[in-house]
């Protein structure tokens, strides 16, 4: 079963939702102001919006007839935690990199 975090590296995987989650820094946003920004239909902002929401990135907060949508920190929380796994390996990797380049350097 994945985890949250793979769930979030998906949900961004695509350009024009990742398009709409990098609007949402600035502040909430309504569906339509989404869709100017975006460039896209309401109705294709909404379907990224509900991938958004079940990954955790988004939050949705009514404010009359509208909702607002912001960015929810609990899917970047998730998306660090699943990629934090790696940072060991990476780092030994790193490590062994430079050690082969140093030793390469010394045979000169």
């Amino acid at each position: 079963m994945p985890t949250n975090g793979v769930k979030v590296l998906s949900a961004l995987a695509d350009p024009t939702r990742r398009a709409v989650f990098e609007a949402l820094p600035q502040g909430p946003r309504s569906v339509s102001e989404l869709a100017a920004t975006v460039g896209v239909t309401s109705s294709a902002v909404s379907q990224h919006l509900r991938v958004l929401r079940e990954a955790r990135l988004v939050m949705v907060q009514p404010e009359g007839n509208r909702r607002l949508y912001s960015l929810d920190p609990r899917g970047l929380a998730d998306a660090r935690d699943y990629l934090e796994q790696f940072w060991p390996s990476a780092i030994a990797a790193y490590s062994a990199a430079i050690s082969s380049a140093r030793a390469d350097l010394a045979d000169l």
